[in-house]
């Protein structure tokens, strides 16, 4: 364990893996991995890095979908030192060349498994090739062989001329304040941002989440199907280690089979914690035959009414919900258990011990009143201490010690956060300010709708009007007539959407949609 008072990710697991060795920490559908079977795996993928050159303070690339080798990974690089840079799975190549440039990889390990996303490999080549990066020295790729990358074998053979022992005295050198995952903003702009994670900030994040909201203990197992290469994955890994229980993962999310894992596993917790994924559940026709009834515990995002529907699907559990960013380790605030339900699906909770949260004015930067909409700020152990390579970004983000999140939120008298979305989704129109997440509240509300994005664009008379992109359940459609007149009478006239465009799939990137995208399909439509 390493002596400084807190503990980096690699001595914050290890701890773990001496108290709870043979319980199961990483579960998947085909395999599991104990405490003490990760610590194995863990340290020899540590090996393996440091016998293709890899130091405390390298950046090495981590492009795969879920899978137990990318926790052996990113656990593998704590130990080193070394920086694990996620990358995000939906990638096109000109995105992951940016990535691979701007971090500055000097490794990057893949794997052959073609997920529901792409051709990991063939993506990798075209964008080593479009930015020739002059600090990549090797990229691996698990399972199968390709030309121009490092085979399995090769890598795992390297391994065995490292002394583990080595290892430890590299993680000892290891400082809390030190960077552990560099993530990449999620994408809703045309370049994502890298946000250095440290040690400190993850672990205590983790720690905080268990002991001040969720309350587990090593018998508890925690679904969390997300993306690994998003905190709302991470994270939930970070808070297991805290209590000894299991993390469980799939490599794809499919209902059906989500459904089997979570009655065989008697999951305790589910963190699907976006509505497309709790209503592709619901929805699901095995729904109403598994025995989901060890549920206790379910996270999601959502307006209000939608909570109350997933609330009343899986009644013996509790519903909450949480307000977090990736530049403040996840999750800033989490519901408390024993909020009341109206508590819990209208507010986000309170900040978690040891942050703090206020909302200013955005234009006059001075403190809203409670009840009173406007941009918060943060504060805490849990903010990053800025972006990568950006100081025009991080001398706008940063004022006095706290940390502008461009998001639109109220805090009630009581302390709770509530949510209105970013501040860039706010519509002038006709010199009106309109929030998207009013109209898409509204239009998700329709029988037909299963999605709603709501953007601003042009207008001759009002200067911007809303367009709502929306996604219908399967067997259901709707028309523009129709959303128009769904929202008359229920929202001022002039925040109704002037255009309807109806989508199968969304742009997306990590969780979130890109819509700045949509933006660009609505002008490529007018301009044809």
């Amino acid at each position: 364990m390493n002596a400084q008072q807190n503990p980096t990710i690699a001595d914050y697991f290890l701890g773990a893996a001496a108290r709870w060795p043979e319980s199961d920490f990483l579960v998947f559908p085909d395999h599991r991995h104990s405490y003490a079977s990760m610590k194995t795996a863990m340290l020899s993928r540590a090996a393996s890095f440091k016998a293709c050159g890899i130091v405390a303070g390298d950046h090495v690339g981590l492009l795969m979908a879920n899978c137990p080798e990318y926790i052996e990974c990113l656990l593998g690089l704590q130990c080193l030192g070394a920086i694990a840079v996620p990358m995000n799975a939906r990638y096109k190549p000109e995105e992951l060349a940016y990535v691979v440039s701007n971090a500055e990889l000097k490794l990057i390990v893949t794997h052959d498994l073609i997920s529901e996303y792409a051709d990991f490999g063939r993506l990798l080549l075209e964008a080593a090739a479009l930015s020739k990066p002059e600090a990549l020295s090797a990229m691996v790729m698990l399972g199968g062989q390709r030309n121009g990358f490092m085979t399995q074998a090769d890598f795992e053979a390297a391994a065995v001329n490292v002394d583990q022992s080595a290892l430890l005295e590299t993680l000892g050198a290891v400082s809390s304040e030190d960077t552990a995952i560099m993530m990449y903003t999620s994408g809703t702009t045309a370049h994502p941002k890298g946000c250095p994670l440290h040690h400190d900030m993850l672990v205590q994040n983790g720690i905080n989440m268990n002991q001040s909201r969720y309350f587990l203990t090593d018998q508890d197992r925690f679904w969390a199907p997300l993306p690994m290469f998003h905190m709302a994955s991470i994270l939930p890994m970070l808070c297991c280690i805290d209590a000894g229980a299991a993390l469980l993962s799939m490599v794809h999310m499919d209902a059906g089979e989500s459904l089997a894992m979570l009655e065989a596993e008697r999951a305790t917790v589910a963190f699907p914690s976006f509505p497309t994924v709790t209503a592709a559940l619901i929805a699901h026709p095995d729904f109403e035959t598994r025995d989901l009834s060890s549920i206790k515990r379910l996270n999601n995002v959502a307006p209000p009414d939608v909570l109350r529907q997933f609330q009343a699907a899986f009644p013996q559990s509790i519903q909450t919900g949480a307000y977090g960013l990736t530049e403040a380790g996840g999750v800033l605030a989490f519901n408390h258990p024993d909020e009341t339900l109206e508590s819990r699906v209208t507010t986000c909770g309170k900040p978690m011990p040891g942050l703090e949260a206020k909302i200013m004015h955005p234009e006059t930067q001075t403190p809203c009143l409670p009840g009173e909409r406007g941009e918060i700020w943060l504060r805490g152990y849990a903010i990053f201490k800025g972006y990568y390579k950006s100081p025009e970004k991080n001398e706008e983000a940063f004022q006095d010690g706290w940390f502008r999140t461009g998001d639109l939120c109220v805090m009630r008298a009581s302390g709770e956060i509530e949510f209105h979305g970013r501040i860039k989704d706010m519509l002038k129109v006709g010199g009106e300010n309109v929030a998207a997440i009013e109209i898409e509240s509204l239009i998700s509300k329709h029988p037909s709708v299963k999605m709603a994005q709501v953007i601003g664009v042009a207008d001759d008379r009002l200067s911007e009007v809303a367009a709502a992109y929306v996604e219908c359940h399967d067997g259901q459609q709707v028309t523009q007539e129709e959303l128009i007149e769904y929202c008359q009478g229920k929202i001022a006239s002039f925040k109704i959407p002037r255009h309807v465009r109806v989508v199968q799939d969304w742009p997306m990137s990590a969780t979130k949609v890109q819509k700045f995208v949509l933006r660009q399909w609505f002008d490529a439509e007018v301009s044809a």
